[in-house]
């Protein structure tokens, strides 16, 4: 069983910077894609951004040229940076993961709360 590891969220003000980072179990060379989602309360869940194995990336309109993915293949982590953050920003962090085959993974999520 594959296991992802959420951490670096918080309370920050509208301005400001996060760094979200995702451990996994496996190496992330396994998996065909990471991503990370939010959910924010009464929403349904939604894309943030995503890697895929062969290095590309995609992000959501909302927070294209603020947000970051990366991978650290030596520590088997995902980043997402957050830059220039707004309330908007403000919901819970999923981590996912997406095998070659089979269902998805996605780690417990982490809270980012952005204050006015």
């Amino acid at each position: 069983q594959v296991q992802l590891v959420e951490s670096g969220g918080g309370l920050v003000q509208a301005g400001g910077s996060l760094r979200l980072s995702c451990a996994t179990s496996r190496s992330i060379f396994s998996f065909n894609a990471m991503a990370w989602y939010r959910q924010a309360p009464g929403q349904q869940r939604e894309l943030v951004a995503r890697s895929t194995s062969r290095m590309s990336a995609t992000y959501a309109d909302s927070v294209k040229g603020r947000f970051t993915i990366s991978r650290d293949y030596a520590q088997n982590t995902v980043y997402l940076q957050m830059n220039s953050l707004k309330p908007e920003d403000t919901a819970v962090y999923y981590c996912n993961a997406e095998p070659q085959t089979g269902p998805d993974y996605w780690g417990q999520g982490t809270q980012v709360t952005v204050s006015s």
